[in-house]
């Protein structure tokens, strides 16, 4: 989920801007095509759709953010179809406190009850 979820041209009272609004589907394949740098298959793979499907939703989002840019529109990031992943867990190696962030969040953790730093996810990893 983004930290913010509205952005409007400086100086211009907010009852006086139309409004664009970007859905978080949008919103994440902004963010993973255009900041992350996946290709579309690879950002399609991390939605959980195809890449079809990733091509139309990623036009969409930077046809929008664009119309807010060039004609000085406000821009709302709510709604759409999407799912959030699980927390991911951790056990401290240390002390076996366990606790969560969100998905993505880290690689490490630093274990909130003895400031340890520490690797190792609850969740189980996949043998290769």
């Amino acid at each position: 989920m983004p930290e913010r979820t509205y952005f409007k041209p400086r100086g211009i009272p907010l009852n006086l801007l139309q409004e664009i609004i970007l859905n978080i589907d949008e919103f994440e394949a902004l963010r993973l095509a255009d900041l992350e740098n996946f290709y579309q298959e690879q950002a399609a793979e991390k939605m959980g759709i195809s890449r079809q499907t990733f091509g139309r939703i990623i036009k969409s989002a930077r046809k929008k953010v664009t119309a807010a840019l060039v004609q000085g529109k406000a821009l709302r990031i709510e709604g759409g179809t999407y799912e959030t992943a699980p927390p991911q867990k951790f056990v401290c190696e240390h002390c076996r406190y366990t606790w969560e962030l969100p998905c993505g969040a880290a690689k490490t953790g630093i274990c909130p009850s003895c400031r340890a730093i520490t690797t190792h996810s609850g969740q189980k990893e996949k043998d290769d």
